[in-house]
């Protein structure tokens, strides 16, 4: 541009030509709705990388589904597939409630239980290695239950689904996210998508809600949550291009050899054919 060639601001007319000859390729790397910046975080909220953004967007997902689970102060929460245990005691720590969080990863309980060490939160929540589809735990032990991102793992989904509504007292009430399928994707497409999730192939979201009802529950709420779905798809595949010398050093050059492959068909699936939703569900009170 003219401006960059003589190192001066630029003049109107050059603004005007920057805009006349590169406008469209703006709109399609900044959006084009009015070409300027979005708030994809909070004004005043610090978040200077993509990774930071990433983690803001993390937390205020996690305050959303605590505002739309909402369980009361003393009751008993089963948190299934809790992660690395974040939620569990932000849960905890907003309303009140006591938190039991599963994960069968034993990496993620190691850092759940680092996590738990001086939290405000610590002595209502415990964590634990547990499987979603054997839940050690007795008959109508929980007066409600969350499952945020760990369903969509499950080899058996109406298992799962059953397990928690057996632990659940009658009237309990269950929160969970699930990732469904809409369209025809390629057999790349979706293999890209269960090879990196490490899931089984997704199912419309008709077969869920099936399936919700199937195991005994009650749909009382619906939000769809797409979108975030899919920019978390695009964030990923910009982030791995990004770091993928960081990426490297730290895991090896097999992961990129597993990944580079992977990458391309994965945005495509979740650009295009992936739904998320969050429900809350209620065990029947009779």
């Amino acid at each position: 541009m003219a401006a960059e060639a003589h190192g001066t601001a630029p003049t109107p007319d050059e603004v005007g030509a920057m805009y006349d000859q590169y406008g469209d390729l703006l709109a399609h790397l900044l959006g084009s709705s009015a070409v300027h910046i979005g708030m994809f975080v909070p004004h005043g909220t610090p978040a200077a990388s993509l990774v930071d953004m990433a983690d803001v967007a993390q937390d205020r997902q996690t305050e959303f589904l605590i505002d739309t689970f909402d369980p009361v102060p003393g009751s008993r929460v089963l948190d299934i597939g809790c992660g690395t245990g974040a939620p569990a005691l932000r849960l905890a720590e907003r309303t009140g409630c006591r938190v039991t969080g599963i994960t069968v990863s034993r990496s993620q309980l190691d850092r759940c239980q680092e996590r738990r060490t001086g939290h405000p939160a610590a002595d209502r929540v415990e964590f634990a290695y547990g499987n979603a589809m054997a839940l050690e735990h007795a008959d109508a032990s929980f007066d409600a239950a969350w499952s945020i991102d760990c369903v969509p793992h499950l080899s058996d989904r109406p298992l799962g689904l059953r397990e928690a509504q057996r632990v659940l007292k009658p009237g309990g009430r269950f929160l969970l996210t699930e990732f469904t399928v809409r369209g025809a994707p390629s057999e790349a497409e979706m293999s890209a998508y269960t090879t990196l999730w490490a899931c089984p192939p997704l199912r419309p979201f008709a077969a869920l809600i099936g399936e919700v009802e199937e195991a005994g529950f009650q749909v009382e709420l619906v939000r769809d949550m797409t979108t975030n779905a899919v920019l978390c798809g695009e964030l990923m595949g910009v982030l791995y291009q990004d770091r993928r010398e960081e990426i490297e050093q730290r895991f090896g050059k097999e992961a990129l050899t597993h990944t580079d492959p992977l990458i391309g068909p994965f945005r495509s699936f979740t650009r295009r054919h992936t739904d998320y939703h969050v429900l809350a569900l209620r065990k029947p009170a009779g």
